[in-house]
């Protein structure tokens, strides 16, 4: 009888790691858990994890650039039994030792949306191409401007983010300006360019940004902005000083309340991207690395769209209508 129970017991045990084996376990680590753009990410990582069946782990920083929650939520994670890591690195440098630790643990570590520093230190990288982003903006913004003499405010991330640097950079490409390349971190510089301000993509700092901004040039006829809350705080500024009807204000993100702007006349134009498919993507190869054992590597760009309400011939865009169908965050 004893060995009956035994025997029945270790059957069972099988069974229940069978089942245990079967079911993938997914971490995803996003900056914030508060911005509706790593919201949006988390809602698309928890409907593929639904989808294919597998277990999701969520964990974030408490404020962007929050790295050692970053590093405690890795560690956790793979304690846990994660095989892969979704992350959105808040910085790109500091985080790098822990990736490398769990990934010679057996885990496949995927960036989502911010490359980290350098990009080989994860597996694979799924994210707008940032620096195309702030090209389509630049492309348009050059044609905005019909000629005219352009003084322009850029409404930066932080210093050495490769983000803000790519669409910064990407942008004065765009306008027709010399522009670092997309491998660099560092701000490219211009005559046109009269004022740059960090904003941290925040609207209040994006506003008292602008307000320094115009005290020093009230010239200023274009305003690049990082994200759409900082082109935001840069009009509410510009209304402030009666300005706000004869500055064109270009962003990059597309969430729902951004392109609401854009319809609005607040914002000019920006380009959309698509964290939702970002986070989807990433969950689907973590699910086919457990079942498999194949690992995705390299840079799987997730598209951007310029999204306008003025569309200028020879520049791509989509209007609003679109944008609203493929936004995220709250309509």
């Amino acid at each position: 009888m004893k060995f009956r129970n035994a025997a029945l017991i270790a059957a069972l045990a099988a069974v229940a790691g069978a089942s245990q084996a079967a079911e993938p376990v997914i971490g995803l680590i996003t900056k914030t858990d508060t911005n509706p753009y790593f919201v949006t990410m988390q809602k698309g990582a928890k409907q593929e994890a639904t989808k294919l069946g597998a277990k999701l782990l969520t964990a974030a920083g408490r404020f962007d650039g929050d790295n050692s929650s970053q590093v405690t939520a890795l560690e956790n994670m793979t304690a846990a039994g994660a095989k892969t890591i979704l992350i959105t690195p808040g910085d790109s440098k500091a985080i790098v030792p822990t990736i490398e630790k769990v990934r010679k643990q057996g885990v496949m570590v995927i960036a989502l949306d911010s490359p980290t520093e350098p990009a080989s230190a994860v597996n694979a990288l799924y994210a707008t191409d940032n620096y195309q982003a702030g090209e389509l903006i630049g492309e348009y913004a050059a044609k905005v401007m019909k000629g005219k003499k352009p003084v322009i405010a850029t409404l930066d991330l932080f210093p050495g983010s490769p983000v803000g640097a790519q669409r910064h950079n990407g942008f004065m490409k765009g306008f027709g300006l010399a522009a670092a390349p997309a491998s660099s971190n560092e701000l490219s510089k211009s005559s046109e360019i009269v004022c740059s301000a960090d904003s941290d993509g925040d609207q209040a700092k994006g506003q008292t940004a602008m307000q320094n901004c115009l005290q020093k040039n009230p010239n200023i006829n274009l305003v690049y902005a990082i994200n759409e809350p900082a082109a935001a705080g840069a009009y509410q500024a510009l209304k402030q000083a009666g300005r706000e009807k004869g500055v064109a204000i270009v962003a990059i993100d597309g969430g729902c309340k951004g392109v609401e702007e854009v319809q609005q006349g607040i914002i000019t134009a920006t380009a959309q991207q698509y964290p939702l498919k970002m986070a989807a993507l990433g969950v689907k190869a973590g699910v086919e690395y457990a079942k498999t054992g194949k690992m995705v590597s390299g840079y799987h760009n997730t598209g951007v769209n310029l999204i306008t309400d003025k569309p200028i011939a020879g520049v791509e865009s989509q209007g609003t209508k679109f944008g609203m169908r493929m936004c995220w965050g709250n309509r």
